[in-house]
């Protein structure tokens, strides 16, 4: 049954009048008869006593007026909704953001895009490096936000995307700063605890190819605890378990608190790129004016 048939009943069960009726649906009181006919004659029933004045419901009208009015409500919300989605789906961009950004450089991002168009409705996916990239070469997002090694190429050919460089950043070691002593003291020892990230991840590569050599032979590491995610490390390197190398902007504000201590002097940080990337070829408008918004600021 359709909307405006549900909202033509409701109109006489409310006014008990045709006329009425007729009036609030900004119709004349032939046609809107005739639509009152038509509906009964689909349902093969009466469902209005016109013999009577103000016009009365018949008990099965009666009896499913409430269900009507609860039908007519949800349709109208319906309504509403799909209109909704059909906006925000015209004007929706999907972000893949490495997990260590999206809770630091991203958000700001979201904010400055919506700051420029508040019809962009941004979704914000966080993955890791090679998800981000898997998402971006399926089509699953327009623009991923990823750490880059300053030099290096991307884990996928310079072909099929487009970069940017958007900002910098630092892996950097930090460790409890009530217990910058006490490292200091393992230091002289030769052995160093730190929280490791799993070889198969961006900063696990980082760490092993451009971290781990460089402290030489006079500092033993020692593996105290295994993370994928930064925010984990950082939080373990707060509880003094182990030092943890996570990206400066993640670390910054617990490091001008006092909470933590950059430990670079003594041990060594990496720099790193972020970078905005995106499938070469064409995009949307929506897509392109996003682009233009993050790369506006671009670092040359």
């Amino acid at each position: 049954m359709r909307l405006e048939w549900l909202e033509d009943l409701l109109a006489v069960a409310e006014t008990g009048s045709f006329h009425e009726a007729a009036e609030r649906r900004f119709l004349t009181q032939s046609a809107f008869s005739r639509r009152i006919q038509n509906i009964e004659d689909h349902i093969g029933i009466e469902l209005f006593d016109r013999t009577r004045k103000p016009v009365q419901l018949r008990p099965t009208m009666a009896d499913k007026h409430d269900q009507i009015q609860r039908l007519a409500m949800e349709l109208r919300q319906l309504v509403v909704d799909l209109r909704l989605d059909a906006r925000v789906a015209s004007n929706r961009v999907v972000l893949a953001s490495q997990h260590s950004l999206t809770t630091t450089l991203t958000p700001y991002l979201v904010k400055r895009i919506r700051q420029q168009n508040e019809a962009i409705h941004a979704r914000l996916r966080s993955a890791n490096l090679d998800e981000c990239f898997g998402l971006l070469l399926s089509r699953q997002a327009d623009i991923a936000i990823v750490y880059r090694v300053p030099g290096e190429e991307h884990p996928v050919s310079a072909g099929y995307v487009e970069s940017a460089l958007i900002g910098v950043d630092q892996l950097l070691p930090v460790f409890d700063a009530d217990a910058i002593a006490w490292l200091q003291e393992q230091a002289v020892q030769g052995e160093v605890p730190y929280i490791a990230y799993p070889g198969d991840v961006f900063f696990g590569r980082v760490m092993g190819r451009l971290i781990m050599p460089r402290l030489g032979g006079s500092i033993r590491t020692i593996p105290i605890a295994e993370t994928a995610l930064t925010l984990a490390a950082l939080e373990m390197a707060t509880a003094g378990i182990g030092v943890a190398w996570v990206p400066e902007s993640l670390a910054r504000p617990r490091i001008n608190e006092g909470v933590i201590a950059d430990v670079s002097e003594m041990l060594h940080a990496t720099p790193l790129d972020i970078m905005a990337v995106r499938l070469s070829g064409s995009s949307g408008p929506v897509t392109n004016a996003v682009w233009s918004e993050i790369t506006a600021a671009a670092v040359k």
